[in-house]
């Protein structure tokens, strides 16, 4: 079933790309919850017509994505965590506070764009990746060290 998606989606597409789904995944859960909305000819040349408009308005939303990647390049955090005696962190470091890391700096990003690639469970040096924008994405180094 091809749907056109109305909203950025993890491990599927970005918003207003015309995707392919399984049936039910699409009539089930995004098209209820308003996700997306059935490739139909008449919406596809509604969103053709959508996107020649706001051409420009993205090319300005990439070259704004383009310009913070370039101030987050160097960019280097430290997240305290508490520690038991051989290293191991009660809970795990997640998005939340390499976001909350990351306005402390000045940066006010949104934590459903940071990826941590694996679980953090010990103290160390990780990546995280910072999807800005479907085209532009960074990779910030940072280190989880104990309180």
């Amino acid at each position: 079933m091809k749907i056109i998606l109305k909203e950025d989606i993890s491990n599927l597409g970005y918003k207003d790309d015309v995707v392919e789904v399984k049936s039910g995944y699409g009539r089930n859960y995004l098209i209820p919850t308003g996700k997306a909305v059935i490739a139909t000819p008449s919406a596809l040349k509604v969103l053709a017509e959508n996107q020649r408009q706001r051409a420009h308005k993205l090319a300005k939303i990439k070259a704004d994505a383009e310009a913070l990647a370039a101030s987050l390049q160097g960019v280097s955090l430290t997240i305290g965590a508490k520690t038991s005696a051989t290293g191991t962190i009660f809970g795990s470091v997640n998005a939340i506070q390499i976001a909350e890391a990351l306005e402390k700096l000045g940066f006010n990003i949104d934590r459903k764009i940071i990826t941590v690639k694996e679980t953090i469970k010990e103290v160390g040096n990780y990546n995280a990746v910072l999807n800005l924008h479907k085209e532009v994405s960074v990779e910030i180094p940072f280190e989880v060290v104990a309180e």
